[in-house]
């Protein structure tokens, strides 16, 4: 196992930005709730823990609650906003609800610049608060090494261990060097070599998948998608022709992506089964309207098709799936296992169905980590800059009852606004891009005839994660240019739309 560090979380919306600032400066680390936290004897290569914010006062009944001390024997342990308010707490300082909401952009005062956590920051640095209540004072083996005009106590440390508290978020970009926070705390502190790497990665994975899988035949549904493919060529690596690659036509991929797909896998030299299965999926949709009705319709149908092209197969033995860490943090929450999982991950239900093994070799990997494993992979940039595309596919992007002529009309429209995307080199600059079929006609003029036809929408979003996302400004002319192609080129459909809300409020897909 690799050098790694524990973060803490008490349900904090910047958790997974923290493991991946520490992921960025090539240190492994692992999320684990307050209330189902591992073994630390489990964990020899433990480097130090970070504790993080939460929603939550500790002066609430019930507030997440563990006791700190029983860590900061331990390990150097850096604790943010709540995870610092609750160490003051318990270590004997007071914590009182701040007087005004103290949220937003503040200025770093009197500095400890001797202090390990705080080295090379400048004077008046910009940091990000997010607190409802204040550390008025705190423990009496503690001090203070960082205030702001609002906050005394932004910035604290214990005079006879490695243990900090900070009321700030350096792991937020409006935090401008709340990066070399962390790397004082992980590297300079906590003693990280930093050598957790993508290279790394690849050979450590391939080699423990070799003595994990040996002999035994592998199954995996490949998407056209980032993270299927690169589990895949994971894999690959390691059996060869072992491994059994099924890629589903469902007839809600984009316009010819179904054999550009195939032939690109073919040319990865994966042993992949294209299985054309359109009719399927538009027979369990018809009359369905529901979102989540849809989501369900397609996930059951997946399972059904998926199960029986693989028992096609003699003695398969193991399940691969492109499970990522994302994935397997929200199986789990601080307030317990989640409830439901989300019913568009459509292989959810296949393990038990199958009476198979799973192996998931991405799944302690973010999204950016898995595009730079495919590169050390070599994989085809075009399948690794693809945009994220739904699960079940043009069926969410479809407002109201699926039917195959409806797909055929977004299928050109989606086709002709990701084209010209590429066409005028914006494509990159675009997190996500999609066309959206709404229930609705308008009135339309076409020669000298009065029409009443579709109306779609265009939605482009920049992000970097998709937890938050703003609405793409692209270029006006391009807009209309795109918008005028589509109204000539697509029959049924006479008005288009641009989508400029962001996340939140709104969400990046329409269902």
């Amino acid at each position: 196992m690799p050098e790694s560090i524990l973060i803490i979380d008490f349900g904090s919306q910047y958790t997974q930005l923290i493991a991946r600032r520490v992921r960025e400066l090539d240190v492994y680390c692992e999320i684990h709730p307050y209330n189902h936290l591992p073994d630390l004897n489990s964990m020899p290569e433990l480097k130090g823990i970070i504790l993080s914010g939460s929603p939550c006062s500790v002066t609430d009944d019930g507030a997440p609650m563990i006791s700190v001390s029983d860590y900061t024997d331990r390990y150097p342990l850096l604790a943010i906003c709540y995870g610092a308010q609750m160490m003051a707490q318990q270590e004997g300082g007071e914590v009182i609800p701040s007087q005004i909401r103290e949220y937003g952009r503040a200025r770093l005062r009197h500095l400890d610049l001797h202090s390990r956590l705080l080295k090379e920051m400048t004077a008046e640095s910009q940091v990000w608060m997010s607190h409802g209540d204040t550390i008025a004072e705190v423990p009496a083996n503690f001090e203070v090494i960082a205030s702001t005009d609002t906050v005394r106590v932004a910035a604290f440390k214990a005079k006879d261990r490695e243990t900090y508290g900070i009321q700030f978020h350096p792991e937020v970009t409006h935090s401008i060097e709340g990066k070399t926070v962390l790397r004082n705390f992980v590297v300079h502190i906590c003693g990280c070599s930093q050598d957790w790497t993508s290279d790394q990665f690849v050979e450590s994975t391939v080699e423990n998948l070799q003595n994990q899988l040996q002999d035994d035949k592998v199954v995996l549904g490949l998407s056209g998608g980032v993270d299927s493919s690169v589990a895949a060529m994971l894999i690959h690596h390691a059996i060869g022709k072992n491994l059994h690659c099924i890629f589903v036509d469902n007839g809600l991929l984009r316009k010819h992506e179904f054999e550009d797909v195939l032939h690109s896998y073919k040319d990865m030299g994966l042993n992949v089964t294209g299985v054309d299965a359109k009719q399927d999926f538009y027979e369990a949709l018809a009359g369905v309207s529901d979102p989540e009705g849809k989501r369900k319709a397609i996930g059951k149908t997946f399972i059904e098709v998926f199960d029986r092209e693989a028992h096609r197969i003699e003695n398969v033995k193991w399940l691969g799936q492109g499970t990522i860490y994302p994935d397997v943090i929200e199986s789990v929450s601080v307030k317990g296992p989640s409830a439901t999982i989300k019913s568009h991950h459509n292989v959810g239900g296949l393990p038990e169905k199958m009476h198979m093994k799973v192996v998931e070799p991405l799944r302690m990997l973010f999204k950016d980590e898995v595009r730079e494993v495919g590169r050390t992979l070599e994989i085809d940039e075009a399948i690794l800059g693809r945009h994220p595309f739904p699960g079940p596919g043009l069926a969410i992007r479809i407002l109201g009852e699926v039917t195959p002529e409806k797909v055929q009309i977004l299928q050109e429209v989606d086709h002709i606004f990701i084209s010209q995307l590429k066409t005028r080199n914006l494509y990159a600059g675009v997190w996500q891009a999609a066309a959206i079929l709404l229930p609705i006609q308008a009135v339309g003029v076409m020669g000298d005839e009065r029409t009443y036809e579709q109306v779609v929408c265009l939605r482009a979003v920049s992000s970097v994660d998709g937890m938050t996302a703003d609405w793409s400004h692209l270029p006006y002319e391009f807009l209309g240019e795109v918008s005028n192609q589509i109204i000539n080129q697509v029959k049924g459909v006479n008005r288009v739309v641009y989508d400029i809300s962001s996340k939140p409020p709104a969400t990046i897909e329409w269902e």
